[in-house]
């Protein structure tokens, strides 16, 4: 009966302590939890992104690795200069240029002589249209002044009134006109009719002259803005040439002009 005793308290005692060993147990589980929560958040979050598919893994892995190349090659390449907006800036930086219009030109010249030249800014012109028009002018003024003359002379001549002898004035004093009036008056004839072709041609020649500077203001707007190109030139080359009535070819040299 003692015995008994004996084993029931032995017994009880272990229950209690198992109790208390799981209690504890529990107790120390609730606070590791509660530290993990708190402490492994990051690792959380990292547990997240890496329970993402494999396929996932890989396309991220392979535009890592095509971001890394490019980089590779944006480093290793020449440093890139932007000639576009440097030539922006060039052209900002000049002056705009100046293309004439033909029309303005052309009806600027025909109304004052010159001004079509001074409209295309090609005022080196100017000198050759006033000195041609000034030569032409001094030209008409100077035939058509003898002219007169002459012609007032030969009516004189032809005339019977002693009074009018405006041709003495082309003769030596003392010239005896007696017996010399038909070869007088041939002379004058001809000396009035040179003059009167020279006073005609100078005025065509004004005419010429001004004709000239409203072409030239014309064909100087219109060829202002036109580009010639360096490689225009005349190439000769050896060719064969194919007759079309036999069968046989001819060595021969084509020439061709290129633009």
């Amino acid at each position: 009966m003692i015995v008994n005793k004996f084993t029931y308290r032995i017994l009880f005692a272990l229950l209690f302590c198992s109790i208390q060993a799981t209690g504890i147990d529990l107790y120390a589980q609730q606070i590791t939890s509660k530290a993990d929560s708190i402490i492994n958040v990051p690792q959380a979050r990292k547990h997240r992104i890496d329970s993402s598919t494999p396929q996932q893994k890989m396309s991220t892995a392979d535009s890592l690795e095509k971001v890394n190349k490019k980089n590779m090659k944006e480093i290793g390449s020449p440093l890139k200069i932007d000639q576009s907006a440097m030539l922006t800036d060039s052209l900002s930086k000049q002056k705009p240029v100046f293309i004439p219009n033909s029309g303005r030109a052309t009806w600027m010249a025909a109304i004052f002589p010159g001004g079509g030249q001074i409209y295309n800014r090609k005022y080196w012109k100017l000198p050759i249209i006033y000195g041609g028009l000034i030569a032409c002018t001094y030209a008409l003024s100077f035939n058509n002044k003898y002219y007169k003359d002459y012609s007032q002379a030969y009516l004189d001549l032809m005339d019977s009134n002693d009074n009018t002898k405006s041709y003495m004035n082309f003769l030596s004093p003392g010239y005896v006109v007696a017996g010399k009036e038909d070869w007088l008056k041939k002379v004058f004839k001809q000396k009035k009719d040179s003059y009167r072709r020279y006073r005609d041609l100078s005025i065509f020649s004004f005419i010429g002259v001004y004709l000239v500077s409203i072409i030239d203001a014309y064909v100087d707007a219109e060829l202002s803005n036109f580009d010639i190109s360096p490689d225009i030139g005349l190439q000769i080359n050896p060719a064969v040439i194919n007759d079309n009535h036999s069968s046989k070819n001819a060595l021969g040299v084509q020439c061709s002009i290129k633009f």
